[in-house]
């Protein structure tokens, strides 16, 4: 047989997945893929389901069905002051990774240079080189993940044409700041470059900080591509509803590659999200609180451990260093090693990385049942033998 994609043919099972297997047959409380252990809201759930009752059930526009494109650009002037065109800046997707790679696909040219910051999600590559685009990656270091401006501005004056930027941000929980963002937009309008902004845990921002888009800074509206995801909204991963926000033209090759994608997205989940952005902030602001806390609970239970935890200051996930439990190998020898041992899964943070990564750190995920992180917290104790 001749040889299949040179991207995808050699890549691995996601690493999420091999955990999440692993957990599965160890019987194994499974902390290392990212979603909570309990579905979101009844009445979005209802709305939903009700939508799917009434119908109509057919294919809707593969923009997104009105109800919904109307509620994102409401929810963007809300909680960001952004004034969007509901019919001309707004786009519906199967989920924020097709959103990303609809983005990607539209903003990116063969042989175009893509700024990256790494640890990464570990779809972006994929999709750069899929594209047949350069992925420049730079790498944030722990425990503050800050960003080397210079090193971007370099990239930039080298003809780099976009970058990805993903806040609050998967695997480290980091935040860019004020001056950051700040930075990067200057950077970006000098050079005449485009932003794509993963954005799906916007309202998953702890300790009394809010979300800033980079699409609200100066100069950035219209060269900036924003992503949300209803799944982190409203804890229901499964749906895979997300969105494109972005001025018209750069939202119409965006669309263009979404329509030989997905093309749309199941019309009673959109009516179910567009009733869930609808809801009073008491919603938004306990969500943060909520997993705020589950953060916490298991930040201070891994420390009582032995484990050096690092600052989160968003997403569902924080990291922790497991060097002064004694443990000598790898991370992904450590993650595996809790699973089938202790009974508790995690994620090696190296799998995020494209290049040399630190070995030392695991990725543990909050968004759980109270009694569950207890669980796992007392697991590692007696593991560990620190109960």
């Amino acid at each position: 047989m001749k040889d299949m994609s040179r991207v995808f043919g050699s890549l691995g099972t996601t690493i999420f997945e091999v955990m999440s297997g692993l957990a599965r047959e160890a019987g194994a409380i499974n902390l290392g893929q990212g979603f909570p252990d309990i579905d979101g809201p009844e009445d979005v759930r209802r709305a939903a389901a009700e939508a799917t009752i009434d119908g109509p059930n057919q294919y809707p526009s593969m923009m997104g069905i009105p109800e919904l494109r109307q509620a994102i650009a409401r929810h963007n002037g809300r909680f960001y002051g952004l004034d969007v065109d509901w019919q001309r800046e707004v786009l519906v997707t199967s989920g924020a990774t097709e959103a990303l790679g609809a983005a990607l696909m539209g903003v990116l040219n063969p042989g175009d240079r893509v700024i990256l910051f790494e640890p990464l999600y570990d779809s972006y590559i994929p999709i750069c080189r899929l594209i047949g685009a350069e992925p420049l990656v730079v790498t944030l270091s722990p425990p503050d993940w800050s960003v080397p401006m210079d090193v971007v501005a370099a990239h930039l004056a080298e003809g780099a044409r976009s970058i990805l930027i993903n806040s609050p941000m998967n695997p480290c929980g980091k935040v860019f700041d004020a001056a950051e963002l700040d930075a990067l937009a200057a950077l970006l309008v000098r050079h005449d470059a485009v932003a794509v902004c993963d954005e799906v845990y916007e309202h998953l921002v702890f300790d009394g900080r809010q979300h800033a888009p980079l699409m609200a800074r100066p100069g950035m509206r219209e060269r900036t591509a924003r992503i949300g995801s209803a799944g982190k909204i409203f804890s229901l991963t499964g749906w895979k509803v997300g969105w494109v926000t972005a001025a018209p033209a750069l939202l119409q090759p965006i669309t263009k590659a979404h329509q030989f994608l997905t093309f749309t997205t199941a019309p009673n989940l959109q009516r179910g999200v567009a009733f869930g952005l609808a809801k009073d902030d008491g919603y938004f602001l306990g969500l943060a609180a909520d997993q705020q806390a589950k953060r916490d609970r298991l930040s201070h239970g891994l420390a009582r451990i032995g484990f050096q935890v690092l600052p989160s200051g968003g997403t569902y996930f924080i990291s922790a260093d497991f060097r002064p439990l004694g443990f000598n190998g790898t991370d992904e020898d450590f993650c595996r090693h809790i699973t089938t041992e202790a009974k508790v899964a995690a994620v090696p943070v190296s799998a995020f990385y494209a290049g040399e990564a630190p070995r030392h750190l695991a990725r543990f995920c909050f968004c759980k049942r109270d009694e569950v992180l207890d669980e796992a917290v007392e697991r590692l104790a007696r593991h560990f033998g620190r109960g």
